[in-house]
């Protein structure tokens, strides 16, 4: 999953994108606010984590001219203010949660979670399909009672999957979410990645897969899947 955090203050924006990393998101940073914006209009980001103070252009403006671009991307204000009135500026400008500095990064983290789950038929930390079970917030993937060992781009792979239940995902999408721009199109490492996963999660019976194969597009769970 992608995420574009927009800070001015360096040393927080190399936190904030080394914590998003060890989660197993793809973290790309910006420091400047116009160039924030045409880098969130251009690019494909599941969440934006936008910084109001910035040099450029402010938060604020920032956060007005997407939703203007019709740019729906879930963003959350990460700021210093922490008065009444700028948290309704900031959420009625189309914000869709607000943070104030200092903030615990166990609560930041919920929240990114909460808002990637927004728009998708998971309502939970907790995902159940089959005998199947993914805990987002520690990573725990269990079959049946058996807890077991992925990677962390198979994790990726898996929670992408999970949080597209219903939908076809393409391999390029994949690719974006999970390696960013370290991929080879050429390479046939999402398959790759797919088959062991697959194993993993002891999911061998082709008729009745839990990641099914879209010929010729992608992969997809169904949330009437059985492992």
């Amino acid at each position: 999953m992608r995420i574009l955090i927009v800070e001015d203050d360096h040393k927080l924006a190399s936190n904030l994108q080394n914590l998003l990393k060890d989660e197993g998101y793809v973290a790309h940073v910006e420091h400047d606010g116009l160039k924030a914006w045409e880098t969130a209009y251009v690019e494909n980001y599941n969440l934006i984590i936008l910084d109001i103070n910035l040099p450029g252009m402010d938060g604020l403006t920032v956060l007005k001219n997407l939703r203007a671009d019709q740019v729906d991307t879930p963003i959350i204000l990460l700021t210093a203010r922490n008065n009444t009135d700028d948290k309704v500026q900031g959420l009625d400008s189309g914000a869709d949660d607000y943070l104030p500095k200092p903030f615990a990064t166990p609560e930041l983290l919920a929240r990114v979670r909460a808002l990637m789950r927004r728009n998708t038929n998971v309502n939970s930390a907790v995902i159940n399909v089959g005998n199947i079970t993914v805990n987002t917030s520690s990573h725990e993937v269990s079959v049946g009672k058996e807890l077991i060992s992925l990677t962390p781009r198979e994790y990726s792979i898996l929670e992408l999957l999970l949080l597209n239940m219903d939908r076809v995902v393409s391999r390029l999408s994949i690719a974006e979410h999970v390696w960013d721009d370290n991929f080879d199109l050429m390479t046939n490492v999402v398959d790759v990645h797919i088959r062991n996963l697959r194993k993993k999660l002891k999911d061998n019976d082709k008729n009745n897969q839990l990641i099914s194969t879209v010929w010729g597009i992608g992969y997809i769970i169904k949330n009437t899947a059985e492992a």
